[in-house]
């Protein structure tokens, strides 16, 4: 699977170093399932965090940053509405996250 990137071209390999070991496979779930939304999902390696959209147009709806022992993951599902920001912790189930990122990608447009 192809995946384009823009910017300063680091890769997830470089990016995954900074990330908190404890906090790597639920990063790794997310990021994941964020690609499986559609073969159109593109991704944004910034500096501390990952930004994902839909397509060259670049519409984002996650935006994805490991802290210590969570991910903050800001959602946008419009650029008229305020990004929903949801704090996930290590333990937490996936699945409200899903259906809230499912839903943000299919709004884009």
């Amino acid at each position: 699977m192809e995946m384009a990137s823009f910017g300063n071209k680091r890769s997830y390999d470089d990016f995954k170093k900074q990330i908190p070991i404890a906090v790597q496979p639920l990063f790794d779930l997310i990021r994941t399932y964020c690609f499986s939304l559609g073969e159109n999902v593109v991704e944004d390696i910034r500096m501390h965090r990952i930004v994902f959209g839909k397509s060259m147009s670049f519409r984002w709806f996650a935006d994805v940053a490991p802290q210590e022992k969570s991910i903050i993951i800001k959602i946008q599902k419009s650029r008229k509405e305020q990004p929903q920001i949801i704090q996930v912790d290590l333990e937490q189930d996936l699945s409200d996250l899903k259906k809230i990122l499912k839903e943000a990608f299919d709004t884009i447009r």
